[in-house]
This record gives C-alpha cells, sequence and structure tokens, in this order.
C-alpha cells in the first residue's frame, strides 16, 4: 500500500482534511500549504498539538514526529489525493465554468438537481486549483451528483482543474472580456475556457451548451454528445424570455415536457435568461419533474453580491458588486437603463485583469454610460478616473472616498447599480446609501 493509499484509508475512516490550523479538527489530515505571504509548513507541529492526526509537509520539518509526512510538493499532492478520492466515486460530476455567470449557474444548478437528489457543490470562491481539490474531498459516498465550480485566469488551469475532477458532464456558461491580462487576450480566454471541451471530447463528457452562442459552439466543433439549449425549437430544451421586468420571468419546454412551463425568478438581468435555461436542461437531462425545476428556480434568492436586488432605505439597489469585467459590465448597465425606471444612478468600480486592453475597455464603458441618461454616474478607481470625463460624472480614487461622498448627498429613492471588481471594493459604499 502506498502512502497516499494509507493516508486516504484514514480519510475513509472519517479523517477531514484541513489546511488552516486555526480550523483544526481531531484526527483531521493537515495540509501545509504555501502561500504569498504564508508556509504552512511551520504551523505543521501546531496542527499536530491541535489534534491533526498528521501534517503533510514539504520542507524538512524541525520535529522527528512520525505523523509529518514529508512529500515533494504539498499543493500537487493535495491535487493528487483529491483526483484519487475522485476516481473511486462512481456518480455524475458537473464541470462549470464561463467567464460570467459561472456561480449564479452552480447555484442553480444546484437548486434545480437537488430537487430530487443529493447534491453537492463548490461553496463560495472554492474553484481554484487549491479549492476544487478541498470541494471534491467534501464529497461523500451518500451523494448522487457533484456540482463543481472551476474559475481559472490563465491557459492550462482549466485543463488541471478538469484532469482532477473528471467531470462526466460540463458546462461553459459562456466567453467573455475576462482576465484578458492572463490569457493574453479574449483569443487566449476561448482558449482556456476551451480546454473543458477538449477534456469532454478525450472523455466522452456530456457537454451542456448553449446553441444560440456561436463562440461555444464553433469550440465544440462536431462533438456530437450534448444536451443543447436555446432559443430553437430544435433543441434539447428550448426558452423564451418573457417581457422586460425587473426580474428574469422565461418560459421553457423539452421533448419530456412538451407543454410550455413559466418560470419567475428573483434574479434581475436578461442576461441570467441562458443561466436560468442552462439549469433547466440540466433537471431535464436528469430527470428532475418540471414542476421541482421551477419551484426550484422561482425560490432561488441571490445572495452572494451577484444580480441581487435589495432594498435599503427608500432605495432599490442592484448588487452586482462580487466581480466586473467589461462583457459582465455592459450587459449590467444595458439591464439597467431598459428594466429600471425613475431616478436612476450607477456606481461603478475598475475591472481589474484587464492588461494592455485596461484603458481601451474602461473608455468604451464610460462611453456606454455617457449614452444613457442615468441621473448619477459615480465612478471609483484610476482606471476610470483616465477616461474622458463624461458630463456630471463623479470620479474617486477608492470606495471609501466615493462612500464618503454618497453619504454627504443624502440620496433618497433612487434605483441604483453597483458593479465592480473585487478589488474595487464596491460593497464599501453600500453603507453610505
Amino acid at each position: 500500500m502506498s502512502q497516499l493509499e494509507k493516508l486516504y484509508s484514514d480519510f475513509l475512516n472519517g479523517a477531514s482534511v484541513c489546511t488552516d490550523t486555526r480550523s483544526i479538527s481531531s484526527g483531521c489530515i493537515f495540509f501545509a500549504l504555501k502561500g504569498a505571504n504564508f508556509n504552512g509548513n511551520t504551523f505543521a507541529v501546531t496542527a499536530l498539538e491541535s489534534g491533526a492526526a498528521y501534517a503533510v509537509i514539504d520542507e524538512p520539518a524541525i520535529s522527528s514526529d512520525n505523523r509529518l509526512i514529508l512529500v515533494d510538493d504539498v499543493l500537487t499532492y493535495l491535487q493528487q489525493f483529491a483526483k484519487h478520492h475522485r476516481q473511486q466515486l462512481k456518480i455524475p460530476f458537473i464541470g462549470i465554468t464561463g467567464s460570467n455567470g459561472k456561480t449564479t449557474t452552480k447555484e442553480l444548478v444546484n437548486r434545480v438537481l437537488s430537487a430530487k437528489f443529493n447534491t453537492l457543490c463548490t461553496k463560495g470562491n472554492l474553484n481554484n486549483h487549491i479549492g476544487v481539490p478541498l470541494t471534491l474531498l467534501s464529497v461523500k459516498s451518500t451523494h448522487q451528483i457533484a456540482i463543481i465550480e472551476m474559475g481559472a485566469n490563465h491557459q492550462k488551469e482549466i485543463e488541471l482543474l478538469c484532469d482532477i475532477a473528471q467531470p462526466t458532464h460540463v458546462l461553459i456558461t459562456n466567453v467573455g472580456k475576462a482576465h484578458l491580462e492572463g490569457f493574453g487576450g479574449f483569443e487566449g480566454v476561448k482558449k482556456g475556457k476551451g480546454e473543458m471541451y477538449d477534456f469532454a471530447k478525450t472523455a466522452g463528457a456530456t457537454v451542456f451548451i448553449n446553441d444560440d452562442n456561436s463562440i461555444l459552439c464553433e469550440m465544440l466543433g462536431a462533438y456530437q454528445k450534448t444536451f443543447r439549449y436555446g432559443l430553437k425549437a430544435n433543441n434539447d430544451v428550448t426558452g423564451a424570455v418573457l417581457p422586460d421586468n425587473t426580474f428574469v420571468s422565461l418560459l421553457w419546454k423539452s421533448k419530456s415536457f412538451p407543454e410550455w412551463q413559466t418560470v419567475e425568478s428573483k434574479i434581475t438581468g436578461a442576461y441570467n435568461f441562458e443561466n436560468i435555461l442552462s439549469a433547466v436542461s440540466t433537471g431535464v437531462h436528469f430527470g428532475v419533474d418540471a414542476i421541482a425545476i421551477n419551484n426550484a428556480v422561482a425560490n432561488y434568492q441571490p445572495d452572494n453580491q451577484r444580480s441581487q436586488v435589495i432594498q435599503k432605505g427608500t432605495h432599490q439597489i442592484i448588487l452586482d458588486a462580487y466581480n466586473a469585467n467589461p462583457t459582465s459590465m455592459e450587459a449590467a448597465l444595458k439591464n439597467f437603463n431598459t428594466n429600471f425606471n425613475g431616478k436612476r444612478a450607477v456606481l461603478l468600480g475598475d475591472m481589474f485583469e484587464l492588461g494592455e486592453s485596461s484603458a481601451k475597455e474602461h473608455q468604451s464603458i464610460a462611453n456606454l454610460i455617457a449614452s444613457f441618461n442615468f441621473d448619477l454616474v459615480v465612478l471609483v478607481g484610476p482606471f476610470f478616473k483616465s477616461t474622458s470625463e463624461i458630463n456630471n460624472a463623479h470620479y474617486f480614487e477608492n470606495s471609501n472616498e466615493a462612500a464618503i461622498w454618497i453619504k454627504a448627498q443624502n440620496l433618497s429613492g433612487c434605483n441604483i447599480l453597483i458593479k465592480g471588481s473585487r478589488g474595487s471594493k464596491m460593497e464599501v459604499v453600500l453603507d453610505a446609501l
């Protein structure tokens, strides 16, 4: 029995996995990961003293404790350990990625499938080279389907995550102008996200695909093991958006449910139509009842700063401040302009990781804002500040400065869109309203 198999045997007998000494549980396996500002190796002995059964390290130990397991690289070992666990599980694994909407889609897919199955899905933003292995290791023998979100900001990352998670089903929400710096431009984004399709073709995985998205269809090519959704009548699931409203409402039908179904969601933004329809499609594919699908979508309430509509005082706020890129920013602005009337304010923060395209993309968004008749425009960050000025717009270096100014304005009765990249911290302005 190899070292990994022996450790895995302890894991199966109830030992949990931990990467933070602040959350050690009795009998757990501590993986001493390294980061830019920390080195887990220095906490390995502390982990054992706190109750860990083993500590996996990749630097020579200062202790001779035989519970310290020395490996070449802790992160690689964690990934191998997670992959070994995955290979023992014979249930469907759905891998989800995309430039925009992957977290909302993941949440919706989980809600729909959990109406029939015992599911597990990625928690929070655990969607990278560390988060995916940890998510896999939380899958138990009692789970029937796992939904794994995969994020990436450079090429070969999705390839790695697919190799670890081995999805039996895959879904790319879309490909947009996100992480342009790391991917090396839009073509690099297509290649990076397309690594999920590359895996599917090799592994024979089923591909859920939006048949209306010409970029995705081109990326997938002639691969036939698909489940298609979109506006066309010949799709596996056909959908239609109901007239513009604060929240997305849609019709859908399928070969197994030929009568039109109506779904009224609590999610704003017409761009979320395809995310909802993709979740409906997974439900249809896995045999969830139509009524259960509709109820799951209708009862989903966003609470993660993504397409979230909240009331604060006399304001109706569209809080979409978890992240932003040119594609999602444009979609959010157009939706806000179309579906929200009355007094309107947009509070937008810089978009990050755009590399050489940053100035051009921020100016493009500024031009779009200028074409709309918003009552108040607040732009936060050095990238927006360097754009050509918009009449009556207010510019601030950071969200703290913006919050102080906004608080002094005593605004009332506004529809307000708040959006920006995570680093812009646009949620700070929420407290000022």
